[in-house]
């Protein structure tokens, strides 16, 4: 795959855990896409992804499950 960014091959796909919010308005979307260059050390969201990542913040209430996790705090 060659990166949007500096054009050269070897980008990869990989799938990452994104959190928008915090508190009690914390918001987890998992297997998200993302183009990660070894080259130029960039990593990025396509336009499509992107839009999808908002969609589903916007019905968030419709799609997501509720779970309970552990949170520690870096201190």
């Amino acid at each position: 795959m060659t990166c949007d960014i500096c054009n050269k091959k070897g980008a990869r796909l990989r799938h990452i855990t994104k959190s928008y919010g915090k508190g009690s308005s914390l918001f987890i979307i998992e297997n998200v896409p993302v183009i990660s260059c070894p080259n130029c050390g960039e990593s990025y969201l396509t336009a499509e992804t992107l839009h999808e990542l908002e969609r589903i913040k916007l019905h968030r209430n419709k799609i997501a499950r509720e779970r309970e996790v552990p949170v520690a705090i870096f201190a």
